[in-house]
């Protein structure tokens, strides 16, 4: 992983970018020790070490666009700008959540910020994306729709029969594969016949071989750019496949003995993308007090919200036909 200081992206955007990955980190931090505290019941997903990818997209995306994800969905909802007290809420299963309780971790939800849904089965949001950009393409109506998943969700039949549809119908949409090596317990390279699992499948759909740095979020960003352009300009779907690497096992109950100890080492310590901006903005000669400030604002909001969640209420019962989609998943209903 480089250190270069990447030119291109203007130091506001860049301590920019530094807040959206110090505010993922940090709350899904906050996550792990209210789950330890039983406050957070069942179990979790966390992404920590893959906050480059969802944080740069956040970052690059209009406010209209979608976002569809998978269970580790913490940090993708929050980068669309899902309010901090409502995700939390959600996973403590309160009243103040942004489906009151109802979708909890694997499934969190906010419409009204582009978040439209976190899908437990692998793969099977892909091409439910793809019908929110043939919307978009319908009604001329602009939007942008990203839909990230899993390296082993690329063995899956819906991969590729979405992406074959995206490109047949030039829908605007990017595929985003967060390539972590590991499919739960399973090493990808076991199981799969080509080296990089999303990007060497792109030529089989006429679609460019996208593959980058998903530990560096200035390449991420100047990708996202690139691919958001185009679909928005009307030039097609997009593949990409970023490289990353999750701290933490599959769930909470997952200790991640699977993995050799020598590349968790490598990637916790060398490649951790939080580790890398940080001393990518020293070198550009920004202030370390100023980059202590951002992050300090940011505990502060995260303890803000952590005590909101706390004190609201449990849901009651009456809130279950609530928050639902309806009318055969053409209508909210809240």
């Amino acid at each position: 992983m480089t250190t270069k200081f990447n030119n291109e992206i203007s130091i506001n955007k860049k301590l920019e970018l530094w807040a959206m990955l110090i505010k993922l980190r940090l709350f899904e931090k906050k996550i792990y020790y209210l789950f330890l505290q039983n406050l957070i019941q069942g179990t979790i997903h966390l992404a920590t070490g893959q906050e480059a990818i969802a944080g740069a997209f956040g970052v690059a995306l209009e406010k209209r666009d979608f976002t569809f994800c998978t269970y580790r969905s913490h940090i993708h909802t929050l980068s669309r700008g899902a309010s901090m007290s409502g995700i939390m809420g959600e996973l403590m299963g309160r009243d103040c959540g942004l489906m009151k309780g109802k979708g909890g971790s694997m499934h969190l939800t906010d419409v009204k910020n582009g978040v439209m849904g976190a899908f437990a089965i692998v793969g099977a949001h892909i091409p439910i994306a793809n019908g929110a950009a043939w919307a978009s393409q319908f009604k001329k109506t602009g939007e942008v729709t990203t839909c990230f998943f899993g390296e082993g969700a690329t063995n899956i039949g819906a991969f590729h029969e979405a992406l074959n549809l995206a490109k047949i119908w030039n829908l605007p949409i990017i595929f985003i594969c967060e390539n972590n090596l590991y499919m739960e317990y399973t090493p990808i390279r076991e199981v799969t016949s080509v080296e990089n699992p999303a990007a060497d499948r792109a030529s089989a759909y006429n679609m460019e071989k996208i593959i980058v740095d998903g530990n560096d979020v200035d390449e991420m960003y100047k990708i996202a750019k690139k691919t958001i352009n185009k679909a928005r300009g009307g030039d097609g779907p997009s593949l990409i496949e970023a490289k990353t690497y999750r701290h933490y096992g599959h769930s909470r109950t997952d200790p991640a003995k699977y993995r050799p100890k020598d590349e968790s080492q490598e990637w916790i310590h060398n490649k951790d993308p939080i580790k890398i901006y940080k001393q990518r903005l020293l070198e550009s000669g920004i202030e370390e007090k100023k980059i202590k400030s951002i992050e300090n604002n940011i505990i502060s909001q995260i303890d803000d919200a952590t005590e909101t969640a706390k004190s609201s209420p449990f849901s009651s019962i009456d809130l279950i036909y609530k928050d639902l989609w309806f009318n055969g998943g053409s209508e909210w209903h809240n």
